[in-house]
């Protein structure tokens, strides 16, 4: 009898283990296996919920087959408790796997809104761009200019909202009283900036923000990471460079940056301020006498006159020799690492193929070719008068 009884035992016991390592392999097939989501979808994970709330979400929306094997899967991988708050962009068919990894892993939120503020030469802009899930695109609900009196309500809406990302994008060649100027008018940050940053110190980029980090902060990261790129670029300079010192370099790299006309040109451009450094030869270069005048507040918005490109300022490089005493904007690294990584070439002259800047710029050894470059734009400018 007992016999009978601990066979019938040992039988059920291996039936029930067989049974067990069946739905755990259909479990795990599942959790791998393709989802049922048709569309991609934008799913929010709040500060301070969990697992369970994330998989009844997903659950709801479509895009889980099983909220219990979601969590199941996500405990077994050790994933439960890196869940990570934000908006993340689910896309079609994500396996209970992929997306558990999309909410885990960190770094900022791929679904959404987000607030772009924009620091660029001439104006300053916000964008408000929310994502398409179908697509995975940004697409912008409005764009205005900060100093302009009414603000769109899509950007006091969204504002409110506890997902929106917000970033601060400069572009090369903004000057570090711009950026000081445009930061005072964001109001998601706060505090004061200080002392306007050194000319040059800030790197042009797109820096991530949060509401209630403070101005001085993030000028703190544009020049740390500023410093980043000028010791990379400077390690790796080529030899026999006129430059004694990154802050050579940095001051060079800022006449680059606002004189080309295009970022294939960097290296070319820089070639003729070293050449003409190495000859002894003044830099005459007009953004130069334009940062004497404007101190790099604002923009000139209009044409030179022959008193200021006579009148010696410590940047007029038409009137002192070498480098002026400090940049005359901020330079991305592009233009860096061209100003110490020349092109190898004899042009110690150029001048603007047309009137567009972008079209980029005729060069020249000798001073006859120049003049017959000169000679071609003039004839462009006589033109559309």
């Amino acid at each position: 009898m007992w016999r009978s009884i601990a066979s019938n035992a040992l039988t059920f016991l291996v039936v029930a283990l067989f049974l067990f390592g069946g739905v755990l392999i259909w479990g795990q097939s599942e959790y791998s296996a393709e989802g049922p989501l048709d569309a991609p979808i934008c799913l929010e994970v709040p500060r301070g919920t969990n697992m369970r709330a994330v998989s009844e979400d997903l659950s709801e929306q479509g895009a889980v087959s099983s909220a219990m094997i979601f969590r199941l899967g996500a405990d077994y991988t050790d994933k439960t408790q890196a869940l990570k708050a934000g908006s993340y962009l689910v896309p079609e068919h994500a396996s209970m796997s992929e997306i558990t990894d999309i909410v885990t892993r960190g770094g900022a939120s791929t679904c959404g809104t987000e607030v772009v503020y924009r620091i660029g030469i001439t104006r300053a802009t916000v964008q408000v761009r929310e994502i398409d899930p179908a697509t995975g695109r940004y697409e912008e609900r409005a764009s205005f200019d900060p100093g302009e009196g009414d603000v769109p309500e899509v950007y006091a809406r969204v504002k409110q909202a506890g997902d929106t990302r917000y970033r601060v994008a400069l572009a090369e060649g903004v000057t570090s009283w711009q950026v000081v100027e445009e930061l005072k008018q964001i109001d998601v940050l706060e505090g004061a900036v200080g002392d306007l940053p050194p000319e040059g110190s800030l790197a042009p980029d797109s820096y991530e923000i949060g509401k209630g980090d403070t101005r001085a902060d993030v000028i703190a990261r544009m020049q740390q990471a500023q410093e980043v790129i000028l010791a990379q670029a400077w390690s790796n300079r080529a030899s026999g460079l006129p430059l004694d010192s990154p802050d050579e370099a940095l001051i060079l790299a800022s006449i680059i940056e606002k004189e080309t006309g295009g970022p294939q040109e960097r290296r070319e451009v820089a070639s003729v301020f070293v050449n003409r450094l190495e000859k002894g030869m003044r830099l005459q270069t007009d953004p130069t006498v334009i940062y004497g005048v404007t101190k790099g507040q604002g923009v000139l918005g209009r044409g030179l006159r022959q008193s200021e490109l006579r009148k010696e300022t410590p940047w007029n490089t038409y009137v002192i020799n070498g480098l002026p005493p400090t940049p005359i904007a901020n330079p991305g690294r592009a233009s860096i690492e061209a100003a110490l990584d020349p092109a190898n070439t004899d042009y110690i002259y150029f001048v603007a193929k047309t009137l567009n800047p972008a079209d980029g710029h005729n060069f020249a050894v000798t001073l006859d070719e120049h003049n017959t470059n000169v000679a071609a734009y003039r004839a462009l400018e006589a033109q559309r008068d």
